[in-house]
């Protein structure tokens, strides 16, 4: 501004000569301008102790008294009010430049100072003491501090998927925004064509994972152990998170926020053997897992899940009977106990445990890719142990049972062969029938 109130006269030619405000800028850079008046306010200070850092040599006030001007101080001209050109807004621009110069000087000599600049800190402190002191609002004590890793992570919820193939992965559930019903929605994770979404949980990130093994273990993992990942990746094998035996696999896993007393975990195995335990059982982790359930030889973990102790339980057999009772038939037991019988088997066993709700149709698949959903309603509840009833006819032609589940219109499912053809259908494309009805 001081060059630009020195050289008035003329830059206003300039300006009014000039075709565009483009071509006054360039003309303004372009030409060198009489700094006089700048370098009279200097005096016999060291002029390159005022000039900014970031300016190149070449622009700026120069020793010969010559002022370059920036692109940025050119447009700063062009921008210039015509009011500032009184006499007494000039007066004050040359005032205004003139302390700044002081000010600059005033600070370099404090830098280079330390004495001066020990003294300015303990002024101010001073000051600040003087203007807001109070009591201590805190105790200090002598103690030792253990902090945990869970004590320096964060806490927020994250969204946990398990893939048939075993993947696992946590994503920040802030990665999912709330979209308009009827959006596209976004990818949760990326598979191989073999693969697919097993299960999937939002949890907090300090939330413990149940992880329930096909030999009747129960591993430990915090959500904030398992692998962060984006919405595209697979994510990471969950034995490589977890100290599994040779031919143990991880067949379901379980969020859980606090071990409370009326939660319960209740566990199926395809002998047809049935177990209740209280959650807090498995409230204390230990490295290399702890037996949830005792297996006998050839007998398998098929189903576990959290209840409340007041659901009904269904079992359904490879040879297409099912059994529905209440969960109270199935008293609580110790973590060492056996379990109970849920189902008498002959040369039959288990292949699914469900936790059912109040209303949704079960559907029911067989190895030869048939399938039929059957109102809950006709699946009548008996005392636990009994023989069942039918829930699908198996022959020659269907095959045995492979799986049943609880599903809405609204479902989508998932079934993949033994030779990894992947088939994805909507629920409610499978007809609806009785449970002695042919498929």
């Amino acid at each position: 501004m001081s060059v630009a109130l020195s050289n008035i006269d003329e830059i206003i030619e300039l300006v009014k000569a000039a075709p565009s405000p483009t071509k006054a800028k360039e003309q303004l850079i372009a030409k060198t301008w009489q700094g006089s008046a700048i370098k009279d306010l200097i005096g016999d200070r060291d002029m390159s102790l005022f000039k900014p850092e970031d300016l190149p040599a070449e622009l700026g006030l120069q020793q010969s008294g010559d002022y370059q001007l920036s692109p940025k101080q050119a447009q700063a001209i062009l921008d210039l009010k015509l009011h500032r050109l009184t006499g007494l807004e000039k007066d004050k621009i040359f005032d205004e430049f003139n302390e700044l110069l002081e000010g600059i000087k005033y600070l370099l000599d404090i830098l280079q100072n330390p004495e001066k600049l020990m003294q300015v800190i303990r002024d101010e402190l001073i000051e600040i003491r003087d203007n807001f002191a109070n009591g201590r609002l805190t105790e200090i004590i002598e103690s030792k501090i253990d902090l945990t890793l869970e004590d320096l992570i964060a806490q927020e919820e994250r969204v946990v998927t398990l893939s048939h193939g075993g993947y696992v992965k946590a994503q920040s559930l802030s990665d999912y925004q709330a979209q308009r019903r009827g959006g596209k929605g976004k990818a949760a994770t990326k598979m191989k064509d073999e693969d697919f979404v097993d299960q999937l949980f939002v949890a907090n990130s300090h939330d413990t994972v149940l992880c329930f093994s096909s030999t009747g273990k129960v591993h430990w993992l915090k959500v904030y152990e398992l692998p962060m990942a984006s919405r595209t990746a697979r994510g990471k094998p969950i034995i490589n998170l977890l100290p599994l035996e040779k031919d143990e696999v991880i067949n379901a896993i379980l969020p859980v926020a606090e071990f409370t007393q009326d939660q319960f975990v209740f566990m199926v195995t395809s002998s047809g053997t049935c177990k209740k335990t209280s959650l807090t059982n498995f409230s204390r982790p230990r490295k290399g897992g702890i037996i949830a359930i005792e297996l006998r030889d050839g007998d398998k973990l098929v189903g576990v899940d959290i209840t409340s102790g007041e659901n009904d339980i269904m079992l359904f057999s490879a040879n297409g009977k099912s059994i529905r009772f209440k969960e109270s038939d199935v008293r609580a037991v110790g973590r060492t106990a056996i379990g109970v019988r849920g189902m008498k088997l002959k040369d039959d066993e288990i292949v699914s445990a469900i936790i059912a709700d109040d209303s949704s149709p079960i559907l029911t698949a067989t190895e030869k890719g048939y399938g039929k959903r059957t109102n809950l309603d006709e699946y009548r509840a008996q005392a636990r142990g009994g023989s069942g009833v039918i829930s699908i006819k198996t022959s020659d032609r269907n095959g045995k049972v492979v799986g049943a589940i609880q599903v809405t219109d609204e479902d989508e499912m998932m079934l993949i062969s033994n030779k990894a053809t992947l088939v994805r259908a909507r629920a409610n494309d499978v007809s609806i029938i009785g449970r002695n009805t042919k498929v």
